[in-house]
């Protein structure tokens, strides 16, 4: 009943949004000891906090040209954040550095595509919003900060907060599906696990909304594409989300590569200032995506100096790994196409964070190498995992109640999804440990014990093209290639032997998320002929569908008997597919 009265209480608009109030004590003495710091910095100190990195390895022994060239940057002051990492001993390194060898004793900053989850994978964040459980997706969020803290991170990129309304694009996976109140609701939700009371504990963690605005309106539902559309569908369909993490207190935001109104959204004013700052009041910094400052140069609208100059001056902060801000400000402040008041601005409102943070008072607040051991991958959080993704299954077809299914008899199970741990946790999970987590033979088979045979056979490949199935099965994701033919003789064969057919198809993992935007979004074409062949047999047949999108299921409907679909349910799906199944 938890799950349909949250529902009501959403539709019903019970399920209020929150302001977020900043607590009191901390401005006074932010503004005087950041007033007190800036009067001391260098102007190439000032335009090095605004630049951000990737993290090399400061591990000893791991010396590299790359290492020496970064490891220089932050002993001068040229360097305010990095990304990359969730080695604890790497950023302690790192941070060693900033604090003990460069003039000021900056601390810095260490962010990570903490997606949904690091080493405990929770659901795709679109999976998770059709839990319509705020509460559980907040303890999610919070179970992620514990981890990542642990690991060294102190800021996270994440929630991604993009509506989308064209299943086309890929990284609808990434965000909270269609509706805009949902979309609000988790916003607050995900911000207040992150970020706990007002991040002052070392297991707390600064939030990076994203990506504003209006990335998931790409036209023709192509990644990085145009956007274009009126002021009046922006305000009520799409920038609510964002609305409400500004009102829960997020305390940073990263722009999209989109155009609005034919501007880039890293050099749109009217967007990073006047909307998001001076309308919504949004007082944290702003960061670009990766190389976003340099890609502008693509739009047309100047070399790297200029295109920087236009992002600086309209409410960009910091310049992810594209060397705009580090390597033009200075000449752009003698052209007079930058002020120094507009890199000080720049500068302030990344040392705020820092403070917000806690890094002044305490620069390894998050450098514990010994946390990680207890706190990452823990049964508690394992299980937080497993419940959100039970809530996250939805039943698209349940004919003559054929689920849940009797541990008794023979169960074949079949198809290329079956016996794959790396495709279990979805995409954006790169911090996964996939050797860690079971395949769904395996949590079938542990489900049922000795109560039940469970038959496998892989059935067909991901599809017919191999070229294609290589590219959706990126980063150490492959699934293995056989001969059409004998797979679907063994998988036959093995059915012949079944009281009962589950049939584990869809899309694989990286068949969604960035740059995985998809013209075609029925069942591909391999397994669809391996789900007609089992039907065929007569033996019921339920499809357990993996997707990081909504998928076309028109014959499916017409044909299978039961129709369950699990997103992708993160390091803990196999148990939680058992859970349900069964």
């Amino acid at each position: 009943m938890m799950k349909y009265s949250k529902l009501i209480a959403l539709a019903c608009g019970v399920l209020t949004l929150t302001s977020y109030t900043p607590p009191p004590s901390a401005n006074g003495e932010m503004d005087a000891f950041i007033d007190d710091l800036m009067a001391k910095m260098t102007l190439t100190e000032k335009v090095g906090q605004l630049n951000l990195l990737a993290v090399p390895s400061f591990v000893s022994g791991n010396a590299s040209d790359d290492n020496d060239s970064r490891e220089q940057l932050i002993v001068d002051g040229k360097l305010g954040a990095m990304y990359g990492s969730y080695v604890a001993e790497d950023l302690l390194a790192a941070q060693k550095l900033a604090v003990e060898k460069s003039r000021l004793g900056i601390p810095l900053m260490f962010g990570y595509d903490v997606i949904h989850g690091l080493q405990t994978v929770q659901p795709i964040p679109l999976a998770m919003s059709t839990s319509w459980n705020p509460e559980l997706i907040e303890r999610g969020a919070r179970a992620a900060s514990l981890e990542a803290t642990a690991s060294g991170i102190n800021w996270v990129y994440s929630p991604m907060l993009d509506i989308c309304r064209d299943a086309r694009w890929g990284r609808v996976s990434e965000g909270n599906g269609e509706d805009p109140f949902l979309g609000s609701a988790i916003a607050q939700a995900m911000i207040r696990g992150y970020q706990g009371k007002d991040m002052s504990a070392n297991n707390e963690i600064m939030a990076c909304v994203k990506h504003f605005a209006l990335y998931g309106a790409g036209e023709a539902g192509r990644d990085y594409n145009t956007v274009d559309m009126s002021r009046n569908r922006m305000f009520n369909e799409y920038f609510p989300p964002y609305k409400a993490a500004v009102e829960a207190g997020v305390g940073s935001a990263m722009t999209s590569f989109n155009e609005i109104d034919g501007v880039p959204a890293t050099a749109n004013h009217w967007l990073l200032t006047d909307v998001l700052r001076n309308q919504w009041g949004f007082d944290g910094f702003v960061v670009t995506d990766y190389t976003a400052i340099s890609e502008m140069i693509d739009h047309g609208i100047g070399d790297l100096q200029e295109v920087s100059a236009r992002a600086l001056t309209a409410g960009t902060d910091m310049d992810m790994v594209a060397d705009g801000f580090i390597g033009t400000l200075e000449k752009s402040l003698k052209e007079g196409k930058v002020t120094e008041a507009d890199i000080d601005k720049a500068c302030r409102r990344i040392l705020e964070a820092k403070y917000k943070l806690g890094l002044f008072a305490n620069p390894y607040k998050y450098c514990d190498v010994k946390r990680a051991e207890k706190e990452v991958f823990t049964p508690e959080h394992r299980s937080i995992a497993r419940q959100i993704a039970t809530e996250t299954f939805v039943l698209l077809k349940n004919q003559d109640n054929l689920l849940p299914l009797q541990r008794k008899g023979n169960i074949a199970l079949i198809g290329p999804l079956a016996n794959t741990r790396a495709n279990m946790p979805g995409t954006w999970s790169v911090a996964a440990t996939a050797d860690k987590y079971s395949t769904l033979l395996e949590g079938f088979k542990n489900s049922v014990g000795s109560k039940a045979n469970i038959l496998y056979a892989q059935g067909s490949n991901l599809m017919y093209d191999a070229d294609y199935q290589t590219r959706a099965t990126m980063f150490g994701r492959e699934l293995p290639r056989g001969n059409d033919q004998e797979l679907l003789d063994e998988a036959l064969k093995v059915a012949a032997q079944a009281d009962v057919i589950v049939a584990a198809l869809g899309e694989s993992s990286e068949m969604s998320g960035e740059s995985s935007s998809r013209s075609e979004l029925e069942m591909p074409d391999a397994q669809r002929h391996l789900l007609e062949a089992l039907l065929k047999t007569g033996k019921p047949v339920v499809l357990v569908l993996f997707s990081g999108r909504p998928v076309v299921l028109t014959w499916e409907n017409e044909n299978v008997p039961a129709i369950l679909n699990v997103w992708f349910g993160g390091s803990e799906a196999a148990d939680a597919i058992a859970d349900v199944v069964f």
